[in-house]
């Protein structure tokens, strides 16, 4: 029977055949009934169906689920509208915890999270589809990290942007850094294997940008087309010897057993939230949230993490 069927926000959006950004923006407007388990979101098939229904014109009634981690109770909005959603996109834990903060703090609003990278974060933010973005974006020619990005992409917008935390960033290499690597100028040497992260990531642009500051050619290097979508992944890569490098966040090697973690910047990790009059109050909130006392407390024992930012505006617009 389809009430026993559910799918998961990725298996939505192969059916649909839209992004994945796409179903996050559907729940978020309450066009798509879904319900959270820890931190995944999921539809059952009847509401696939009748939200399919009444994209065809039909009518249907509207069924709202939310389950929250706490509880794993089933609540149900029938007839009526569900909690307003924040969506917040990016793959760090700290975002995560914020979640769980706004869950508690906000009441009206249901955190959503959707795990891309920075860029695609951004360009969701531009077309509408997330409220929380978090990026991680080296300009290798300011050294500045972030806003170049955030002007280009959301010229026109009205947006503040406040630090989440700073964190190390650098090389994951095998126990012991049999290769003896120490920089970015380590990495033209012809007798290294890498993994990489995807396109649009943090961890690839930083690459990308330390190359073309170092004049060395992504073709050089051997794995640069083989990557993993998370920085756990590439550590394990690494870890299992399938490669000799990889760039990523210390507190991901230090998750991974035999690796060991080159610092070679910090990288400033960043929130983006679009001023409009609907976010207003909200902001505010997320703000306070932030610098609160109880939110950084469950971030500073997170290793590589530096919270002397941590809910200082930045920049707005």
């Amino acid at each position: 029977m389809t009430t026993d069927v559910s799918y998961t926000t990725e298996e939505i959006a192969k059916l649909l055949k839209i992004s994945k950004l796409t179903v996050y923006d559907l729940i978020k407007k309450g066009d798509l009934a879904a319900y959270r388990v820890g931190k995944q979101m999921r539809v059952d098939a009847a509401d696939l169906e009748a939200y399919k229904t009444r994209a065809k014109g039909g009518k249907a009634a509207v069924v709202y689920h939310d389950v929250t981690e706490s509880n794993a109770q089933q609540v149900v909005y029938a007839g009526q509208s569900p909690k307003q959603s924040i969506v917040i996109t990016g793959q760090d834990v700290s975002l995560d915890i914020l979640a769980k903060h706004i869950e508690r703090q906000i009441v009206p609003y249901r955190p959503l999270r959707a795990y891309v990278g920075s860029l695609d974060s951004l360009i969701s933010m531009y077309k509408g589809e997330s409220d929380i973005v978090s990026t991680h974006l080296l300009d290798g020619d300011t050294g500045e990290y972030n806003l170049p990005y955030i002007r280009k992409l959301l010229i026109g917008s009205s947006y503040v942007v406040v630090n989440l935390v700073s964190r190390s960033a650098g090389l994951f290499v095998q126990e012991g850094n049999p290769k003896q690597l120490h920089g970015w100028a380590d990495l033209k040497r012809t007798d290294l294997r890498m993994v990489n992260r995807e396109k649009g990531s943090g961890a690839r642009v930083l690459l990308d940008e330390q190359l073309r500051l170092q004049g060395i050619s992504s073709q050089l290097l051997r794995g640069y087309e083989h990557e993993e979508s998370n920085h756990m992944g590439v550590a394990g890569k690494v870890a299992l010897g399938e490669a000799d490098f990889g760039v990523g966040i210390e507190k991901a090697a230090s998750m991974v057993g035999g690796v060991d973690f080159i610092p070679l910047i910090q990288e400033r990790y960043d929130l983006v939230m679009l001023k409009k009059p609907e976010n207003l109050a909200w902001i505010d909130r997320v703000l306070r949230i932030l610098q609160s006392e109880a939110f950084q407390n469950e971030l500073r024992p997170i290793r590589g993490y530096d919270l002397s930012l941590t809910g200082r505006v930045l920049y707005e617009t």
